[in-house]
């Protein structure tokens, strides 16, 4: 509807050029939004949001250029709402729009203003594509991480499925004095009782002890998944941040608790070096399963640090009082505007990074 509206007003060179970026912006967001499900999409979860709001974008700066002064001063607090949030403290154009904010509503707009809010609001959204590409290169590593230690745990199983000898998890509790009838092995899979005394553990390791014990791993770490649940908040990025941080620990639940048990197996842990049953080698696999949990949460606050980061305005990196007088100079006005247009979240859109 905008877009007819300005096409129908008196045509010029700078107007048809404008004109025609809006309609090829807004093209590419149709098709964006018309986009087919494949796996790209797949991998990405937002491959179609991100084109359809970021050529909406886009075409937002450029209808700022297009529209009267009246309909520019009318969406001056939307603007000054989007800077407050993505733009630092100290930023120049965050402070001069600022000291602007209550002429250009009261309809004093000076030539200047114009130029100043589309600048303003570009860098807002440049800012808020810088954000968002920091979500999405975190959940692209955080994938890779749990694709790489699954290979890593699909590689260990398989391999102790075919040489089980060379990387046994079998154990041969010691015996007291007088126990002559031989001895017991306990495998993650399988316990024997009264094997000769000379037998050696590992050669009666099973193809499934390492899988046996990657289970138990994984239970202990949905464990630990269930219990981090009450922590996880939704987020408006067009991410899934948090899913990729939860998965995660599954894979590597599963290869804590391979790591666990060989510990054990060679006598690492003081004091703890045979396992009594296999009950024991399989609760031993589960707490070693959950105790990803001390390494996974680190990766859990710096996933939940930078989706925080999405809106939040940077700390003044100049000198914090020559900050806040620039700031307060501009602050009625601006806080004014704000509480005629309400909270600033509903001003946001949920947009993914703008191809520049």
């Amino acid at each position: 509807m905008q877009l007819k509206r300005q096409e129908a007003k008196p045509p010029s060179a700078d107007r048809k050029a404008l004109l025609q970026g809006m309609e090829s912006h807004l093209d590419k967001a149709h098709a964006a939004a018309d986009e087919t499900f494949g796996w790209r999409r797949l991998w990405s979860g937002s491959t179609a949001q991100e084109g359809v709001w970021s050529n909406l974008r886009s075409a937002d700066v450029l209808l700022l250029q297009l529209v009267s002064d009246r309909e520019a001063a009318g969406r001056a607090s939307e603007v000054m709402a989007l800077v407050k949030r993505h733009l630092g403290k100290d930023d120049p154009q965050r402070v001069r729009l600022a000291q602007r904010i209550r002429p250009i509503v009261s309809g004093e707009m000076a030539p200047t203003d114009r130029e100043l809010m589309v600048r303003a609001l570009d860098s807002a959204y440049t800012t808020l594509d810088a954000e968002l590409a920091r979500v999405r290169s975190l959940r692209n590593i955080l994938w890779t991480a749990t694709f790489v230690v699954l290979l890593g745990v699909a590689g260990l199983a398989v391999y102790g499925w075919f040489y089980p000898k060379s990387l046994s998890l079998c154990f041969a509790p010691k015996l007291g004095p007088g126990s002559g009838e031989g001895i017991d092995i306990v495998c993650p899979s399988r316990d024997f009782h009264r094997m000769p005394a000379d037998t050696v553990p590992s050669s009666l390791a099973e193809p499934k002890d390492i899988l046996t014990v990657e289970v138990a791993g994984l239970a202990g770490a949905a464990f630990t998944v269930i219990a981090s649940l009450r922590h996880i908040r939704g987020t408006s990025a067009p991410y899934m941040l948090p899913l990729a941080s939860v998965v995660l620990k599954f894979p590597t639940g599963a290869l804590s608790a391979f790591l666990g048990v060989l510990l054990i197996r060679g006598a690492f842990v003081p004091g703890l070096s045979d396992l009594d049953s296999r009950a024991q080698v399989l609760a031993w696999a589960a707490v070693f399963g959950a105790a990803q949990q001390l390494v996974t949460r680190l990766v859990d606050d710096r996933a939940q640090m930078t989706l925080s980061e999405v809106g939040k305005p940077t700390d003044s990196v100049v000198d914090p009082e020559n900050a806040a007088v620039m700031e307060a100079t501009g602050d009625a006005g601006g806080e004014q505007t704000d509480r005629s247009q309400g909270p600033e979240a509903p001003v946001e859109q949920p947009a993914g990074p703008r191809p520049r």
